[in-house]
């Protein structure tokens, strides 16, 4: 209060008596926000009692982003504050939707390492209007399936367009700047004009009943190639669409579920143990290629070959990809990924390209200790060769499949860490990365005593894995095979002799035979037909020439 006993306040005392600045005092003084009560003779202004809780009240609504044109419209009483404040908060909205854009553009720029000449393209891409956005979607599928007769997986396709909500998020936005320069790769323009060329090719011949149908839409939880529809506008009986829709969901989802737990259970495409689930999946897709030209009706070689085909073709990243991302733009829950349960799907039917009985004695008869006893011996002398590998030996070819020395023991090493990865109930998903780094004599061994670890620890060698029951030491005997043959490749390439493990080969290519002996011999198995042994040849040349190696 100013000395004189007026109860007025000088500036410099609102100043203290608030915490706010002089300066600003003064600057809404001047904006007819904080008008003085009086002036001093000296001309100075002078602030009443109620100075306080006016510039409280001035501050907070600054503090909330509210201009002072409109601060001053609150305090003449020519606005209330509810008016204000929403008609302010609508702008923040708007800001805020601003700024989230800006944020996605910058993401998206440091994320592609887009060059600054992009800049005005992919600012310009996340102000287009839901209209403009549809445009480009629909230019891109018209061009790119154009000529193909195929109008209801076309308009299937213009049905997904990227509708970005009212407030979208930067993942949002970041999606629809992908997805827009997606659109002009040629490479999905030929993976989609693929798909729609194989729809053309297989749909029912004009002239037949016909069915309601539409393509495979992102939101669906479809495996690729689980049916018809997912690489060719999905066809159903006309009686009841709905179950014929039903059915494919159930097998897209079967397998899924059988093709994840046949990699996790360590069954090889190209094992006994895969043929029962081929099988399974095989009589659950039959029915669902009712509504298809010439609809296969058993499990023969060509309803396998159909399936596989499905499979191969629907196999493109790409559109996998261009799905993700319209689900990412829309909100809408992304497709389930396919990868590791189609690898091992299309694998096995390539080896397997016709039906057979399994014979239950490739599972039984495995004697856990042998095994074990079986795997150390392996591993002892394989070891022995990986340690004599020296570093110019790595780029040396090999007898195997075109791969080169360090290939080979990166494979052996993936073996190993597979299987101790089974063992521990978490398979792992890893194969393409590198295993061996820059020590493949620490690799192997490391992985060997991690393999050994897992085996007694666990319980695998007892165990059984996978909806077939296959026993953990069948799998194990599986590795001591592999790790036997690619031995013999590894002694091949670099000069050393070949017969390993003398005293648990025998055993190990009895073992082979049980295991591998039903197997067909294709293109898609892991190992070529069964070459003639020299006489006299050891164990382990006898087990690779049954696996298809030459050890003349």
């Amino acid at each position: 209060m100013n000395e004189d006993g007026t109860g007025l306040l000088t500036i410099g005392e609102l100043a203290r008596l608030t915490g706010v600045p002089v300066k600003t005092i003064r600057s809404w003084s001047d904006r007819d926000l904080l008008p003085p009560a009086a002036r001093t003779p000296a001309g100075y202004q002078l602030y009443g009692p109620d100075a306080p809780a006016r510039l409280e009240i001035v501050r907070s609504l600054r503090e909330l982003g509210i201009g002072l044109t409109a601060i001053r419209s609150v305090l003449h009483r020519e606005r209330t504050v509810a008016e204000t404040a929403a008609q302010w908060a609508d702008a923040l909205d708007a800001q805020i939707r601003t700024l989230r854009l800006q944020s996605a553009v910058l993401r998206s720029v440091a994320a592609r390492g887009s060059a600054a000449e992009e800049l005005p393209y992919m600012t310009e891409l996340a102000r287009l209007s839901a209209r403009e956005r549809r445009r480009i979607i629909t230019d891109f599928v018209e061009d790119a399936l154009d000529g193909v007769d195929a109008p209801a997986y076309r308009s299937g396709l213009l049905a997904a367009t990227p509708d970005l909500p009212d407030d979208p998020t930067p993942e949002q936005i970041g999606a629809w700047i992908e997805l827009a320069a997606l659109v002009r790769e040629p490479e999905l323009r030929a993976a989609l004009r693929r798909l729609a060329e194989y729809s053309a090719r297989t749909a029912r011949p004009v002239g037949e009943p016909d069915a309601k149908s539409e393509p495979y839409a992102p939101e669906e939880r479809h495996a690729p190639g689980a049916s018809h529809a997912t690489t060719e506008p999905r066809t159903a009986a006309a009686p009841d669409p709905a179950a014929q829709e039903q059915a494919a969901t159930r097998v897209a989802e079967l397998m899924q579920i059988r093709g994840e737990a046949a990699v996790a259970a360590g069954i090889a495409p190209d094992s006994p143990a895969a043929e029962p689930v081929i099988a399974e999946l095989v009589a659950a897709w039959l029915p669902t290629q009712t509504g298809t030209a010439d609809p296969p009706t058993e499990d023969n070689p060509a309803a396998r070959a159909r399936l596989l085909e499905q499979l191969e073709t629907a196999a493109e990243p790409v559109v996998e990809r261009y799905w993700q991302l319209l689900c990412t733009v829309t909100g809408r829950p992304a497709p389930p990924r396919w990868d590791t349960a189609g690898a091992w799907t299309t694998a096995a039917l390539r080896a397997h390209p016709r039906s057979y009985g399994l014979d239950r004695s490739a599972f039984d008869g495995t004697d856990p200790d042998r095994v074990l006893r079986a795997y150390e011996q392996v591993t002892r002398d394989v070891a022995a060769l990986v340690a004599a590998v020296r570093p110019e030996d790595l780029a040396l070819p090999t007898p195997c499949a075109g791969w080169s020395v360090r290939q080979l023991l990166d494979h052996m090493v993936w073996e190993n860490l597979m299987a101790t990865s089974i063992a521990e109930d978490a398979p792992r998903d890893d194969h393409t990365a590198d295993h061996l780094g820059d020590d493949h004599r620490a690799a192997f061994d490391d992985s060997v005593r991690a393999a050994l670890a897992a085996f007694t620890g666990s319980g695998m060698l007892r165990r059984t894995y996978g909806p077939y029951e296959a026993p953990g030491a069948m799998l194990v005997q599986q590795v001591v095979v592999e790790l036997l043959a690619h031995g013999w490749d590894l002694a091949r390439a670099i000069g050393a002799p070949t017969g390993l493990a003398p005293e648990a080969a025998e055993e190990t290519l009895a073992a082979a035979r049980r295991i591998y002996g039903a197997a067909p011999r294709t293109e898609g198995s892991s190992f070529a037909p069964e070459r003639p042994a020299p006489p006299g040849a050891s164990a382990t040349d006898r087990l690779a020439a049954f696996l298809g190696r030459d050890p003349a």
